[in-house]
């Protein structure tokens, strides 16, 4: 009979169970719970437990490689021979604080981490198990404290374990947020000492194409608050990824998720791909090609490009990527102007447009012949360069950019001029317009170099490797394929005749042109902000100055065009000028300076109340900083106040010790000196006098002068 009802009870009881989860824990702004889909568990089979995280709004915790914070992590409690697996975790997003700026990879409002538990196969039906974790969490918003939660979770154990219909759908949900096995691309990934580079092909049969990629090292090895570029390549993808300044450069494997805003199949919604991929030994120069390039050209010192079969293959890459480069983001806005330059020639003598076809292909093929020059002696010189290298210059982009800006508000209409710098009508066009049509071509070349197309990648990388004569006729191939369709426009008559007549329909074409040419302003302004990463103002500086160099084209326009009084004139062009130089010294990249001799140098050492006794002891005033690395706020202050030319006089003065208690990983010893304080948050920043016990405590947002008046304030306690 008690056998019976042993039995009846096995399968009877997962019925009568209800959710199962633990007590729900609030800490902070996070709301921790341990949950189940499955209402029993059978002997010996795998089931789920997961970790449920509620945010409260604004609010974040963080993934395994956090950025600047710590990853979540759970310690269990077993019953003996259970076996917990590790967290999985979902796809991250990128963190962002109020403020908007990043702060680490990891989830927002509710977020589901999942452990798989393994209970021993010895497990007795009937009996009833219960499962501890200690959880511990770091949660930020503009500020940051840890979180740790006790969660307990009991289940009765059946012979056929049972489904909890109250957390199926959400644990499935969160599964499906996982990160997915890759067996669709082919995967390539290799490093410079600055930059890894991740490749994608796709295999036979793919045909879903992902879309806002972004890539999460798992190691940190790159630079989590910089996305770096990603362009669309054979079909494929190819993403360039900053490497963090602590990344070991000795490291194989580029190892994370690459996510994508529409998954990564059809129907699917924001998704992973885990990527652990071998990096290639050397530096991958070129892009694949043809059949994939199963085996993919690299450089390795010492080691030169393996060129195509043929020598004629490579001037034909070279040729038809030259083509392709016509049709490159950073190539249409030049071939938009000199279309509208051939509309503006088209009723003159067809001698003379043809004449401006071939001085364009002129100014292309001088300028490409340039660059080689100029790379092959650099390369003579023992320099490792690749292909669009001028970019690497913040002083290059920045110029690029104020160039591009000037062009685009000229033809916006906010001022005139000859238009003797754009080659496409005008006085210039009518007296001096070879000149023009030079210039055209020097520029097209000037702003394709960046650009990658299918084909020209392998010939350039050849092209760098092979010796001096063979370079330069590789980017003579290049050059031609580029300056090919504005030949064919010039010599041909019955191709211009198909082109529109002048008229007022021009000014509308000229203006709508314009903005090709503010969607490369802003492209390099995104590379100026790849390279404006060790002072978080420089970016908003260079902003400014073409926001100046702007309005300097605008009162030039506005108040020094031929068309206005000479008084008017020479104010609006002495004003003009004003702006723009202001705009250029505003905006232009600063360089890092060595700190004058004698300058203060802020030095800082470790926190503990010893060394706060021990300095008071000594007669100092002891400035005592808890931060962490992780802390956006903390971050902000320090670049704010120990830069200032104020701050560092005072503690240069009262001969201050600086103290830093990191909170980066948790610390007890300060998780206690901040609860000391009423404190569960950094940054918390206190200043101590001479033979005085008590600190003035600062603040969480700090200036300069709150810093100077607290020294005054304790010197006065």
């Amino acid at each position: 009979m008690k056998l019976s009802r042993l039995l009846l009870l096995c399968f009877v009881l997962p019925a009568l169970v209800f959710a199962a989860e633990s007590q729900p824990v609030k800490k902070g702004a996070v709301t921790a719970t341990l949950v189940s889909d499955a209402a029993s568990i059978e002997p010996g089979k795998p089931f789920t437990v997961a970790l449920r995280m509620q945010h409260e709004p604004h609010w974040h915790s963080y993934w395994i490689a956090a950025g600047t914070g710590y990853p979540t992590s759970l310690t269990w409690t077993l019953p003996e021979g259970f076996k917990a697996g590790d967290i999985q975790w979902p796809t991250p997003h990128v963190m962002v604080d109020t403020a908007g700026k990043i702060t680490g990879n990891g989830y927002n409002d509710e977020v589901f981490l999942l452990v798989e538990i393994t209970p021993p196969a010895t497990l007795a039906p009937g009996a009833e198990v219960k499962l501890s974790a200690a959880a511990e969490w770091l949660m930020c918003m503009d500020v940051c404290m840890p979180g740790d939660a006790k969660l307990e979770i009991t289940f009765p154990v059946a012979v056929t374990g049972a489904a909890d219909p109250h957390w199926t759908t959400a644990l499935a949900a969160a599964r499906a947020h996982l990160p997915i096995a890759n067996t669709q691309w082919n995967v390539a990934a290799s490093h410079t000492d600055t930059a890894a580079t991740l490749r994608l092909t796709p295999k036979p049969g793919t045909t879903h194409q992902p879309a806002g990629l972004h890539f999460f090292a798992a190691d940190g090895f790159t630079d989590y608050s910089k996305s770096g570029t990603v362009r669309a390549e054979n079909g494929g993808w190819v993403l360039e990824l900053p490497l963090d300044a602590a990344a070991d450069k000795a490291t194989v494997r580029l190892t994370g998720v690459l996510a994508s805003s529409n998954g990564w199949g059809a129907g699917t919604g924001y998704g992973g791909l885990t990527i652990d991929a071998p990096f290639t030994k050397g530096t991958i120069s070129s892009a694949p090609s043809g059949d994939q390039l199963s085996t993919l050209t690299t450089r390795s010192a010492g080691t030169p490009v393996p060129a195509p079969a043929s020598l004629l293959a490579t001037l034909l890459l070279a040729f038809v990527g030259g083509m392709i480069l016509n049709l490159m983001p950073c190539v249409f806005p030049v071939l938009g102007i000199k279309i509208l330059g051939f509309v503006n020639q088209s009723g003159n003598d067809r001698k003379k447009i043809t004449m401006h076809g071939l001085v364009f292909a002129l100014g292309v093929l001088l300028s490409f012949w340039t660059l080689a020059g100029v790379l092959l002696a650099l390369r003579a010189g023992g320099s490792q360069l690749g292909w669009g290298f001028q970019l690497q210059s913040p002083v290059f982009v920045f110029g690029m950019g104020i160039f591009m800006l000037v062009f685009a508000l000229n033809m916006s209409g906010l001022f005139e001029v000859g238009l003797a710098a754009t080659g496409v009508g005008g006085e210039l066009q009518m007296k001096e317009g070879f000149a023009g049509s030079f210039f055209t071509g020097a520029l097209a070349t000037l702003v394709a170099t960046p650009c990658s197309a299918p084909f020209l990648a392998p010939a350039l990388g050849a092209a760098l490797s092979l010796s001096a004569v063979q370079s330069f006729m590789i980017f003579t191939a290049i050059a031609v394929g580029l300056s090919l369709p504005y030949l064919l426009l010039s010599i041909f008559p019955q191709a211009i005749k198909f082109l529109p007549r002048p008229g007022a329909w021009m000014e509308t074409f000229k203006q709508f042109m314009a903005f090709p040419l503010y969607a490369t302003v802003g492209w390099l302004l995104w590379v100026l902000a790849g390279q404006t990463k060790d002072d978080d103002y420089a970016l908003l500086m260079i902003v400014f100055g073409f926001v100046l160099v702007a309005m300097a084209a605008w009162a030039y326009g506005r108040f020094g065009q031929a068309h206005g009084k000479p008084k008017k004139q020479l104010f609006g062009r002495i004003f003009a000028a004003a702006l723009l130089a202001a705009g250029l010294w505003t905006g232009w990249p600063k360089t890092a300076e060595a700190a004058p001799a004698g300058s203060y140098q802020v030095t800082w050492g470790k926190w503990s109340p010893e060394a706060i006794a021990t300095a008071q002891a000594a007669g100092k005033f002891v400035y005592v900083d808890f931060t962490a690395r992780w802390c956006a706020t903390c971050q902000t202050n320090k670049a704010t106040v120990f830069h200032n030319d104020g701050v560092l006089a005072e503690l240069k003065k009262r001969d201050v010790v600086l103290l830093r208690g990191d909170w980066t990983n948790r610390d007890p010893k300060i998780t206690a000196e901040l609860a000391r304080w009423h404190r569960s948050a950094v940054p918390f920043n206190l200043i101590y006098a001479p033979g005085k016990p008590e600190p003035v405590q600062l603040p969480e947002l700090l200036t300069p002068d709150r810093v100077i008046a607290g020294f005054a304030e304790a010197a006065g306690k």
